[in-house]
């Protein structure tokens, strides 16, 4: 997840446990506008066998569903699922099990990625084949629930919600624009991780191309920076938003907040 970064660097921002590990999120984004209820990727589900799971030591209480009733819903609200990627942890809680089945665990979405990327994951290249399962991705489009998004990069989804295209962490992944109470969101997926990813040093080993990921972060924060936008983190285990500061040593983050407060 920190790259190239070296541990006595990183370990200060997330510290390890006796295994080397770190504790990330998956945070996901459900965004109510023009009677739609538009649901940002699923996290990795609960599809997989213990095997899978061994390697990743899932904790904490949240889940997807109750995330989502807590919210006031059910999973038959959510009238459009939001892919950024189809890598297992934005993808897996997309598909369930309902007995010898995977189906769609939104029967009601339309679900939504790109056709370049969805071609990239179904003929995957042998480094990141471990990340695109079949099993999460296959029955979207076996349901007729898949639909691709075809937008140039900043281009209108829908009002108030903008497209924008990177391809160093894997092929065109879209990541959410959004306006909010006289705001603009930026929900960062796998681009800037986490709030530490904004060091532009912090890209992740996952990277397809690591240096298309360093000239991408580097545009869109410094677009972020003169436009006043707050960074959503769907991996930072802490921190949610956060807002950007032009500085003489490059751009950093300066406020830290939740959603809930803004």
């Amino acid at each position: 997840m920190h790259g190239v970064v070296p541990k006595s660097l990183w370990n200060k921002v997330n510290p390890a446990d006796e295994n080397n590990m770190c504790s990330w999120a998956m945070r996901c984004l459900l965004v109510e506008t023009n009677h739609r209820l538009i649901l940002i990727d699923t996290g990795i589900g609960d599809k997989q066998d213990e095997k899978f799971f061994g390697h990743y030591y899932l904790h904490g209480d949240a889940s997807l569903e109750q995330s989502i009733r807590n919210a006031g819903f059910s999973a038959d609200d959510i009238t459009d699922v939001f892919l950024t990627h189809l890598h297992f942890d934005h993808v897996g809680g997309a598909v369930k099990r309902q007995g010898d089945q995977l189906v769609p665990a939104f029967k009601q979405a339309v679900y939504w990625s790109n056709k370049a990327h969805w071609d990239w994951a179904v003929h995957p290249n042998d480094r990141e084949k471990a990340s695109f399962l079949k099993e999460n991705i296959m029955p979207i489009q076996e349901s007729g629930q898949l639909q691709f998004i075809d937008l140039p990069d900043g281009a209108e989804w829908l009002p108030g919600f903008r497209i924008r295209y990177v391809n160093g962490h894997t092929e065109a992944m879209m990541l959410p624009q959004i306006d909010y109470k006289d705001q603009v969101i930026l929900y960062c997926a796998d681009l800037l991780p986490s709030k530490a990813h904004i060091s532009l040093p912090w890209i992740m080993s996952y990277d397809m191309r690591p240096l298309d990921t360093l000239n991408e972060k580097k545009q869109m924060l410094q677009e972020a920076a003169d436009q006043n936008w707050l960074l959503f983190f769907e991996h930072d285990n802490t921190v949610e938003l956060c807002s950007l500061q032009q500085t003489e040593s490059g751009i950093k983050a300066v406020e830290t907040m939740k959603l809930a407060e803004i």
